[in-house]
């Protein structure tokens, strides 16, 4: 007997690196549409992104809401990737028009992505770090969502 593949819905958020991406939170990771970034924003590896949450995909969206659904995102870079897992929960409301943050814990609000991460803004490689310092870094976030 063959084992059960699950059906994958993806999608994929483009952003920008920022000269004050930190990149040291200890429990998130956040992408934003928003162009500045302060000092005080040590989870945010993205800015200037192409989608908040309300703009992922229907079937995504959906996935993400089945409880207990396997995410696996990637991170890419010029040259670099890290890849972690997540997972979705029946509570997300997914309604953020401006960020996404992927959280370890399971803290749900309107800015949730998904909870239970694998990986914090801390774990990611510092050499991808230092490529999203840059303006002109162009990165993207792949999500993968197995319900």
């Amino acid at each position: 007997m063959h084992p059960v593949e699950l059906p994958v819905q993806s999608d994929a958020v483009e952003f920008f690196g920022h000269p004050m991406v930190r990149s040291a939170h200890p429990t998130t990771i956040e992408v934003t549409k928003d162009a500045h970034l302060t000092i005080n924003g040590d989870c945010i590896i993205g800015v200037r992104a192409d989608k908040g949450l309300s703009d992922l995909s229907s079937g995504v969206r959906d996935a993400l809401r089945s409880e207990g659904s396997a995410v696996t995102f990637t991170i890419v870079v010029p040259g670099k990737t890290f890849e972690f897992q997540a997972f979705g929960t029946s509570s997300l409301t997914l309604e953020s028009v401006h960020e996404m943050v992927i959280r370890r814990s399971v803290y749900v609000c309107g800015r949730t992505l998904a909870v239970r991460a694998g990986a914090a803004a801390k774990d990611i490689p510092r050499d991808l770090v230092q490529t999203l310092r840059s303006p002109e870094t162009k990165g993207l976030l792949r999500i993968e969502v197995r319900s």
